[in-house]
């Protein structure tokens, strides 16, 4: 399932692309693409959303290994299992926070300026990123700290 969001997330975004070029090649030809704009915020915060839980899943997340170079696989074990918190804990405040804000959106109707498409329906599958986020990190947490009880990084 993360694999898939995560490849959903990769359309998402050359959809965008595609759309961005049909936007320039129509805007040569003089005819306006109204909503562009709109829908490009939309698909990529949706795409960005998307890539987090593969991410967290694969370890592809942005590391400093600069500061891990030299130390032992323990220190880079423990290092692994606060991160995982971090990402767990990060993923969980976010969907809670996030589902406050698509209610609020939801509830007072808010849409696009030019397509007035309702704001609300970008929220729903940042929401099941962030679900996905949440799962992702408790599966990582649960290998690293057997990683770490083995005594492995």
């Amino acid at each position: 399932m993360i694999t898939a969001w995560a490849v959903f997330g990769g359309i998402m975004v050359i959809a965008v692309v595609l759309m961005n070029v049909l936007s320039v090649l129509l805007a040569i030809l003089g005819v306006p693409f109204g909503g562009d704009f709109e829908l490009t915020q939309m698909g990529i915060a949706i795409a960005a959303f998307a890539f987090l839980p593969y991410c967290q899943l694969t370890g592809a997340n942005v590391t400093a290994d600069i500061f891990t170079a030299n130390a032992s696989p323990r220190t880079i074990a423990i290092f692994a299992v606060a991160a995982s918190v971090v990402a767990l804990m990060f993923g969980l405040l976010l969907l809670y926070a996030m589902y406050g804000g698509m209610v609020s959106q939801r509830q007072y109707n808010y849409t696009t300026a030019i397509l007035q498409v309702p704001i609300w329906w970008a929220y729903v599958p940042g929401l099941l990123s962030l679900a996905l986020l949440a799962i992702a990190s408790f599966i990582t947490l649960t290998e690293n700290l057997g990683k770490l009880r083995r005594g492995r990084n």
